[in-house]
């Protein structure tokens, strides 16, 4: 675990604007087997710290391999000395950042950083069930994966904390042969958050995945492929989250809104049916854990649940403190990095269309042909909202009824129209 004695160079900060330290470890674990054979079996840890510094509106930083009191000293003065030269160049200066409340969140944890042989006997067991339990398969594929970020921050003003955030999964590849388009593949995976330990003390919940992408793959095999055009579809929670995610997301992060984005000029204005709301939780959703929670930004901003569409209208964006100033606005924690070299971004944390009141068994009745849209592959848009995405699941809509299986396709369109 990362030592908090990072909180104690506060003392440090240079006396005029804002500053940031930020130490920070990421961990990533990965086994895969590829019928059978171990084809990749990484172990990595990227470790520093890093110091940012704000003045009349321009940032300094400066990163380290190293945590020690040398570096995090001469991370700072490197930090304000490029903030410095920035500013003699900046013209019209900025205010200060508004004051946020200043306090201290520990959320570090005592999880086991399991040996690397732990997960290859989990891939091992699991590949053996899906070999005595899946006999149609050309091909499979199991990962094992985990990734761990530790963060402690300290800030000049707001929140200093210490919180570790952990992911585990299980990937599951098949390949089958469709009698006359080749070779046709599914995956899924199982876990979340949480470490590899954690979420896999034995593998039932594996194994039952394992079973149910056979069965939707043998049904796959027999498959057909859909007709092109425009088509009614019916999203599942993880497509539709996708499309929130890729299509219209990253349209409502405040950089790229002030980018150009085609979000720019649409604030409280519809932009969606009536029946839908997008919001981007922070830690906690319906009463539970989010996929990955976040309680403090790396600008020591307390994260909050932020609501982006509301009903239809789009109500507000995703802010750094610094966006947050420009649009007048409170800042719900959205800066992070991804790496200890990394400068602070505004990124999406958990960002769902909230459920509506229609089952998906009444959807799917109410459409007398389309298709019902499951998995997906891969994804991209821009920022005009426009998108493209693969889809590797899905099943013709009939009268209201599902249909057969359906081959690998495309699916293209504008988020906002």
């Amino acid at each position: 675990m990362l030592s908090e004695s990072l909180f104690d160079y506060r003392t440090h900060f240079p006396d005029s604007g804002t500053s940031e330290l930020r130490a920070q470890h990421n961990a990533s674990r990965r086994v895969v087997l590829l019928s059978g054979q171990l084809v990749s079996n990484q172990r990595s840890d990227r470790k520093g710290v890093s110091a940012r510094v704000r003045k009349n509106g321009v940032y300094g930083f400066s990163s380290t391999g190293a945590y020690s009191e040398e570096a995090i000293k001469r991370m700072l003065k490197e930090a304000e000395a490029n903030a410095s030269f920035l500013e003699k160049n900046v013209q019209p200066k900025k205010d200060p950042l508004a004051p946020i409340p200043t306090e201290r969140i520990l959320r570090n944890d005592d999880a086991i950083d399991v040996e690397q042989a732990f997960y290859i006997e989990r891939c091992r067991e699991l590949d053996d069930y899906v070999v005595q339990n899946c006999p149609e398969l050309v091909s499979r594929m199991v990962v094992a994966m985990s990734d761990a970020v530790e963060k402690v921050i300290a800030v000049s003003d707001g929140l200093d904390a210490h919180v570790v955030t952990r992911r585990s999964y299980l990937y599951i590849k098949m390949v089958a042969m469709h009698p006359e388009s080749g070779p046709v593949e599914l995956y899924d995976i199982v876990g979340g958050y949480g470490s590899f330990d954690q979420n896999f003390p034995d593998l039932s919940e594996a194994k039952a995945k394992a079973l149910e992408i056979y069965e939707e793959l043998m049904k796959k095999r027999e498959g057909v492929h859909p007709k092109p055009g425009k088509k009614t579809c019916v999203l599942s929670g993880a497509l539709a989250g996708m499309l929130a995610h890729e299509a219209v997301g990253h349209t409502v992060e405040a950089d790229l809104v002030l980018a150009g984005s085609v979000s720019a000029h649409l604030l409280n204005q519809p932009v969606a049916s009536e029946i839908t709301s997008l919001v981007d939780y922070a830690h906690t959703a319906f009463g539970k854990p989010v996929p990955l929670p976040v309680f403090a930004d790396d600008e020591g901003v307390t994260a909050k649940d932020t609501v982006l569409i509301e009903n239809g209208i789009l109500k507000g964006y995703m802010n750094s403190r610094e966006s947050a100033r420009h649009f007048g606005v409170e800042p719900t924690g959205h800066a992070r990095a991804w790496l200890f070299s990394d400068e602070p971004l505004i990124r999406m944390r958990n960002t769902v269309i909230l459920p509506g009141k229609s089952t998906l068994e009444e959807m799917l009745a109410s459409i007398d042909e389309g298709y019902w849209l499951i998995s997906s592959n891969n994804g991209q848009a821009d920022t005009t909202g426009e998108f493209m995405f693969g889809v590797t699941r899905g099943y013709e809509i009939k009268n209201g009824k599902i249909g057969r299986a359906i081959l690998d396709t495309t699916i293209s369109g504008v988020a906002f129209e």
